[in-house]
């Protein structure tokens, strides 16, 4: 094991949530799309914001061998909760931009860092995800 981390929460998508030890706290609300008034964060939020940093670690680390400067890229992560028939799920696009690279280079670079990244590994088969170069 390398690594772990624990997250606690009380009130669901109306309370709070907590790293444990009190590094990082957050008031969490449903948002506006939801009914809510959006005035905090939501589990999406926190889910792209997560899967964004984890991504661009993993072109970070591959970009050398695509022959791509690290430092320019930039990777967004956009997640959406469908609603269906009464049943949630997830979806997500995934874009990444590096100004002045090669269009193929880039789009091979994002595919090498989507077989890597733990947050896209984790939801392989489960959550439908788009990879876009930009």
């Amino acid at each position: 094991m390398a690594y772990t981390t624990k997250a606690i929460s009380k009130g669901g998508r109306a309370g709070r949530a907590a790293i444990e030890g009190g590094t990082l706290a957050l008031a969490m609300s449903f948002p506006k799309e939801l009914g809510g008034d959006g005035d905090a964060h939501n589990p999406e939020q926190l889910f792209a914001i997560g899967w964004s940093a984890c991504f661009n670690q993993a072109v970070i680390v591959l970009a050398k061998k695509h022959g791509i400067d690290p430092a320019a890229a930039v990777v967004g992560v956009a997640v959406t909760l469908n609603i269906a028939d009464g049943a949630f799920s997830l979806t997500a696009d995934i874009t990444l931009k590096v100004p002045g690279a090669d269009k193929a280079a880039v789009e091979a670079l994002l595919a090498d860092a989507h077989s890597i990244c733990p947050y896209s590994k984790a939801t392989n088969g489960n959550v439908p995800v788009t990879l876009t170069v930009l």
